[in-house]
C-alpha cells in the first residue's frame, strides 16, 4: 500500500521513445506494410518480364539468332540491375520509356534503314540455305512405279500429319515440319495398317472431305535432306513417293532440271539459267544503292515517283493553307465579345475533329459515289459527276473531305492564339486611327504566327504522310495502268510506300519501299529544318 504526501502531485509516467526519429509506431508499421507490397509487387513484375525473356531467348536460341540473343539478354540483365538495387530512383523511371523508345522508334528506323539496302521482298525473304530447300520441296514430282504407303491422315494441335505403313508393314509417323519416324505404339487393324496413334486424332473421311485441299497439298519428307523426297497424297488413303525434279549439286552451287538445264547463283539472289529464267524462291542479300537508283534511273517508276511527289507537296501545302485560312477566319468570327451562343457554335465546330478521320473517309466515300451518293443524287440532281474516278475531280475529293477534318483543329489553335493577344495593343492602334483590316494584318496576325506557325509545319508533316484520308477514300487512285509500280492519281508517298510494301497488283518489294521511307523522311526533316529557322525571325515580335 502506497502513500503519497497531501498537496504533492502524482508523476507523470514518461512515454516510451519514439522509434526512428520520433516516428510513431502505427505510422512505422503502415510504412513497413506498405514497403512489403511495393517489394512484392516489385518481384513479380520482374518475374514476368524475366520469364517473357527467358521465353524470347529460348526461341532466339533455337533460330540461331545470336546477336538478337545478345542483345535481349544484355537488356534483361540491365533492367534486373536497376531495379533491383537500392537508389538509382531517376533510372527506374527513365528505363520503360528509353526500352519501349528503342524497341518502337529506334529498332523500326534502323531496320528500315538496313532493308532499303536488300532485295527483300516476295520471293527473297529467306536465307540461301532456306532457298535451297524450297526450292527442292516445291519441284516435287511423282516417281514412277513408286510403292504405294497406305495412309491414315492425323491431326495434332491444328496440323496435319501422316501416319503411314509402308510395303514392309513398318509403321511411320511424320509432316511437313518433322521428318517420318518409326513409332511401334500405333493401331493396328485387322489388314495390318495403323488407324490411330496415341496424342493424335484420327481423321474421319467426312474430314477429309471438308480439308481435302490442305490434305493433297502436304509433303512429308523421308528425312532432313529434301533430295531424299517425300510422301504426298491425291486421295487421303495412299501416299507415294515424290523426288525433286531439280537435282542441286553442292560441289557446283547448281541446280539441274530433268533437260540438263543448269541453273547457277546468279549473284541477284536467285538461281538463273543462261536464258535468264529464274528459280523461286530466291534469298535476302545485300544490294547497295541498287534501290535508289532504280527509283531514280527506271522509267517506269521515276516518272510515277516525280508525279507522286509533286501531288503530295501539293496537297500538304494545300492542306494547311485551306485548313489555316477557314479555321482563322471562323476563329476570328466567334472571337467577337458579345456574341450570343458562342459555346455552342465553337462546339459544332470541332465536332469534325471529334470523329474518326478513317470513318470520317468511308463516310465520304458513300457522299461521293458517281451512281447514287447525296451529293449527286441530291445536290446536283441526279448529275452522274465522277468523283472518285476523274484524276482532278478525285484530288479536290481529298481536299474536300481534308479540309473537313482538319479546320476544326485550326479552328481551336487559332482561337486560342487570338485570346493571348493582349486587347490594349488592339486599342491603341484603333486610337491612333489605324482601320481594323491593318489593325489585324500588321499586328494580331505577326503576333498570331508567333503562337501558330510550329503547329503549322507539324500540320504539314502530318498531311505529307496523310495515309488515312488517301487510303479510305480513293486507294490512290485512279490508277495510272503506265506506272511501273501500283501508283494513282491521289497517291501521296507514303501510300506508294504501302502498295509498294503490301500491293498484291505489282508484288511486294520491302527494300524498294524502304527506299522510299527514306526519301520522306530526308524530304519532310529537311524541310521543317527549313521551316523552324524562318519561324526565329517571328520571335523578335515578342
Amino acid at each position: 500500500m502506497s502513500t503519497t504526501t497531501p498537496g504533492a502531485e502524482t508523476p507523470a509516467v514518461a512515454p516510451p521513445p519514439a522509434p526512428r526519429g520520433g516516428m510513431p509506431a502505427s505510422r512505422l508499421a503502415a510504412s513497413s506494410g506498405s514497403s512489403m507490397r511495393s517489394w512484392a509487387i516489385k518481384i513479380v513484375l520482374l518475374g514476368l518480364v524475366d520469364a517473357l525473356a527467358v521465353f524470347a531467348m529460348f526461341v532466339l536460341f533455337m533460330q540461331e539468332s545470336w546477336i538478337v540473343f545478345g542483345v535481349t539478354l544484355a537488356v534483361t540483365i540491365v533492367i534486373n540491375w536497376i531495379y533491383l538495387r537500392p537508389g538509382g530512383l531517376p533510372a527506374k523511371y527513365l528505363a520503360p520509356g528509353l526500352l519501349f523508345l528503342a524497341v518502337f522508334q529506334i529498332f523500326v528506323v534502323v531496320y528500315s534503314g538496313y532493308i532499303a539496302f536488300t532485295n527483300y521482298g516476295d520471293g527473297r525473304n529467306g536465307t540461301k540455305a532456306d532457298a535451297i530447300e524450297n526450292i527442292q520441296l516445291t519441284s516435287l514430282s511423282r516417281v514412277a512405279d513408286s510403292p504405294t504407303y497406305r495412309l491414315q491422315v492425323l491431326e495434332q494441335n491444328g496440323s496435319y500429319s501422316f501416319l503411314v505403313t509402308d510395303p514392309d508393314g513398318d509403321v511411320l509417323v511424320g509432316n511437313p515440319d518433322q521428318p517420318l519416324t518409326e513409332v511401334t505404339n500405333a493401331e493396328i487393324d485387322g489388314t495390318g495398317k495403323a488407324i490411330s496413334l496415341d496424342g493424335y486424332t484420327t481423321l474421319s473421311f467426312a474430314d477429309l472431305l471438308n480439308n481435302q485441299r490442305a490434305i493433297t497439298s502436304l509433303s512429308v519428307p523421308f528425312s532432313d535432306d529434301p533430295a531424299d523426297g517425300a510422301l504426298r497424297t491425291p486421295d487421303g488413303s495412299n501416299a507415294y513417293v515424290y523426288e525433286s525434279a531439280l537435282e542441286y549439286d553442292e560441289a557446283s552451287d547448281t541446280f539441274t532440271d530433268a533437260t540438263g538445264l543448269v541453273y547457277r547463283d546468279g549473284g541477284e539472289g536467285a538461281y538463273v539459267n543462261d536464258d535468264g529464267r529464274e528459280l523461286i524462291p530466291g534469298w535476302t542479300i545485300n544490294v547497295g544503292f541498287d534501290n535508289f537508283v532504280t527509283a531514280f534511273s527506271n522509267d517506269d517508276i521515276r516518272g510515277p515517283l516525280i508525279s507522286v511527289t509533286i501531288w503530295t507537296f501539293a496537297f500538304a501545302i494545300l492542306s494547311v493553307a485551306t485548313t489555316f485560312i477557314l479555321g482563322l477566319f471562323l476563329a476570328i468570327v466567334f472571337n467577337k465579345p458579345g456574341m450570343k451562343g458562342k459555346k455552342v457554335y465553337r462546339l459544332i465546330m470541332i465536332l469534325p475533329y471529334a470523329f474518326p478521320a478513317f470513318l470520317s473517309g468511308l463516310v465520304w466515300l458513300g457522299l461521293f459515289n458517281q451512281d447514287f451518293g447525296f451529293i449527286n443524287q441530291v445536290i446536283f440532281g441526279g448529275a452522274a459527276i465522277p468523283w472518285l474516278t476523274d484524276p482532278w475531280l478525285a484530288k479536290a475529293s481529298v481536299l474536300i473531305v481534308n479540309l473537313w477534318l482538319g479546320f476544326p483543329y485550326m479552328f481551336l489553335i487559332c482561337t486560342g492564339a487570338l485570346q493571348s493577344i493582349p486587347e490594349e495593343l488592339t486599342e491603341a492602334a484603333t486610337v491612333d486611327g489605324a482601320r481594323p483590316w491593318a489593325v489585324f494584318r500588321l499586328i494580331k496576325f505577326p503576333l498570331l504566327l508567333v503562337s501558330v506557325a510550329p503547329l503549322l509545319i507539324s500540320s504539314f508533316a502530318f498531311n505529307f504522310n496523310n495515309f488515312n484520308i488517301i487510303y479510305m477514300l480513293t486507294g490512290g487512285g485512279p490508277r495510272d495502268i503506265n506506272a511501273g509500280v501500283d501508283a494513282g492519281a491521289t497517291d501521296i508517298l507514303i501510300t506508294l510506300v504501302y502498295k509498294v510494301a503490301f500491293g498484291e497488283g505489282t508484288g511486294r518489294d520491302y527494300g524498294l519501299a524502304s527506299a522510299f521511307a527514306i526519301l520522306i523522311f530526308i524530304i519532310v526533316a529537311t524541310v521543317s529544318i527549313i521551316s523552324f529557322r524562318q519561324t526565329k525571325a517571328l520571335e523578335e515580335l515578342n
